[in-house]
């Protein structure tokens, strides 16, 4: 390998949305860093198979109000 063309490689402690937490290694921050995940396999819907509707950005709002009146009578 040649010197000073890779990144920074060293150990990171990331916690997982449950709070548990493991050490790996990684380019991520700097020595000792804290990755904390919004999103991991325990939470996200494609592991899980729970889904939940995150209106983040009112599109569901919008949807909703766009539509109200349309509809079977």
């Amino acid at each position: 390998m040649k010197d000073g063309i890779h990144p920074d490689y060293h150990e990171i402690t990331v916690v997982m949305t449950d709070g548990t937490e493991f050490k790996t290694r990684s380019t991520y921050g700097k020595e000792g860093d804290v990755l904390r995940l919004d999103i991991d396999a325990k939470s996200h819907p494609a592991w899980t198979g729970v889904q939940r509707v995150v209106d983040r950005g009112g599109q569901m709002a919008k949807f909703r109000k766009r539509f109200e009146g349309f509809g079977l009578k």
